[in-house]
Formats: structure tokens, C-alpha cells, sequence
């Protein structure tokens, strides 16, 4: 059997990036906090985030349940694996999970740098840390709702290159997930404006629209103080700019755009 591993900190985007990046390099199975999935199906195991705390969450994410370890290496038996990405929090983890799973030895390790861009894991790290969120590379369909009392809902289907479907995420908040800063959005849209109105072209911040999804940004509209000169898109730039450092400043992760509109002129400054 082929064994990979993937690990990196909790909270970097492992398990967003799983089915992807399983499918590009050509493993059929991934192993990710105590379950088996097998193209894109959870086929066996329980979830490490089913459980109450965190030292229960790593033991069941290892396996040191014999009756959990022996369900899954029958599974991997009877779906015929051959392949399989085992993911953890570092290479010392992956290699336990190899080992209670009678997988042999792991061919090569891959690293969340490897495959996420710096900016993709401090946006994945200040999500975990201000909203709790965790992901599931499973279906929506196959999580036990019950389990998490305060959130599940659906997060994205997974496209190859070629548009073949390779699976699905759902985005939960574990029980253990407790320690976490719930940030109101009215806090991104004062910061935005403040930013924005401290510009010598701005006569006044008209509306800021500020949107936390998987695409992270920002829509501004403005009035800008007359007259207006062949400079402006350079002007407009700065402006772009500035709200980036001062988020990055704030917030520790860039926007994906930042979108500014102009909807009047003004004489002077109000």
C-alpha cells in the first residue's frame, strides 16, 4: 500500500485542502481525525470531533481504541485501499496512526505548506480562532447532527481540474471547541470605514459591505472630494492599499478584494 502523510498545526486548512489535494496526487483514501474515507465517502471510523474534550479528540484521532482500530483496518480490507493520506498535527502523529493500522511505513510526507499558500493559512487560522469552525472532508448527509448542538450546516462540493465531482466539506463546531473570540461583523465594516474616511480624497464614506465566506472581501462605496484629476485611479490604489495594512494590522490575514466605488463628488470635505 502507498502511504502519505500530511500534517501541519491544528487550524491550517489540513482537512479543507484533503480531498483535493488526495485526488491530485492520486490517493484514493484519506485518514482524517479517526475516520476512513474512501473517495470522498466516510466508510469507517468516528469522528475525533464528536468528542467532549480534547484529550479524548487526539485518542480517537489515533486510534487507541482497539475496537475503533479494528473497524477501520477492516474496512480498509474490504474497500481494497491502496492508497491512503493519513493526516495529523505532525509527522509523529501520522506515524502512530501508520502503525495502530498496520499501514507499514509512509512513503512520503507532505507538509500544509506544501499545499496551502501562507495566505490561505492565516485566514484558515483566524477563522478557527474567532469563529471556532471546523471542517469534515465528508458529505453533509453522513455527519451525526446530533453531536453538534451548536453548528453544522454544509460547506462546498469539491471539483477536480475537469469538473469531476470528488466530494463534499461540512463546516462544524465541536463540544471541545470552546475557546474562541466571536468577532460581530459590524467590527470588520467600522474598521474598513474608519480607514477609508481618514483618505484626503474622501468627502464621505457612503456604504461598506464586508463578506467572511470562503472568498474574504469588501465593497466600498464612497464619495470623493472634487475636483478630480488624472491621478484618481493611483489615489484609488492607495486607498485599496491602506485597508489592507491596516486589516492585515488588525486581524493578522489579508482580503481576497477589496471593492471601491465612486458615487459622487463633492466640493469640499463634509
Amino acid at each position: 500500500m502507498k502511504v502519505c502523510s500530511l500534517s501541519g498545526p491544528s487550524g491550517t486548512g489540513k482537512s479543507t485542502s484533503a480531498l483535493m489535494f488526495a485526488h491530485k496526487v492520486g490517493l484514493e483514501a484519506i485518514i482524517d481525525d479517526g475516520l476512513l474515507i474512501v473517495n470522498g465517502v466516510k466508510v469507517a471510523g468516528i469522528s475525533a470531533k464528536f468528542e467532549k474534550n480534547t484529550i479524548t479528540a487526539v485518542r480517537r484521532a489515533i486510534f487507541s481504541e482497539d475496537k475503533h482500530c479494528e473497524d477501520v483496518k477492516k474496512a480498509l480490507d474490504t474497500y481494497k485501499v491502496q492508497s491512503i493520506l493519513l493526516i495529523g498535527t505532525s509527522d509523529k502523529m501520522t506515524k502512530k496512526i501508520a502503525q495502530r493500522l498496520d499501514l507499514g511505513p509512509i512513503d512520503t510526507f507532505y507538509y500544509v505548506e506544501d499545499i496551502r499558500t501562507q495566505k490561505e493559512i492565516q485566514k484558515a487560522r483566524f477563522v478557527r480562532g474567532t469563529q471556532g469552525k471546523h471542517v469534515m472532508p465528508v458529505p453533509y448527509r453522513q455527519v451525526e447532527q446530533n453531536f453538534f448542538k451548536r453548528l453544522v450546516q454544509r460547506g462546498k462540493e469539491i471539483f477536480s481540474p475537469k469538473r469531476e465531482k470528488i466530494g463534499e466539506t461540512t463546516i462544524v463546531r465541536p463540544d471541545f471547541q470552546q475557546e474562541y473570540i466571536d468577532i460581530e461583523k459590524q467590527v470588520y465594516v467600522q474598521l474598513i470605514t474608519f480607514c477609508c474616511a481618514q483618505d484626503a480624497i474622501v468627502n464621505k464614506v457612503e456604504h461598506v459591505q464586508f463578506l467572511m465566506e470562503e472568498h474574504v472581501q469588501t465593497n466600498i462605496t464612497v464619495q470623493l472630494i472634487a475636483p478630480i484629476d488624472f491621478l484618481l485611479l493611483d489615489k484609488i490604489r492607495s486607498m485599496q492599499e491602506a485597508v489592507q495594512q491596516s486589516f492585515y494590522l488588525h486581524f493578522g490575514f489579508e482580503l481576497d478584494s477589496i471593492n471601491i466605488s465612486i458615487k459622487a463628488v463633492a466640493k469640499k470635505r463634509k
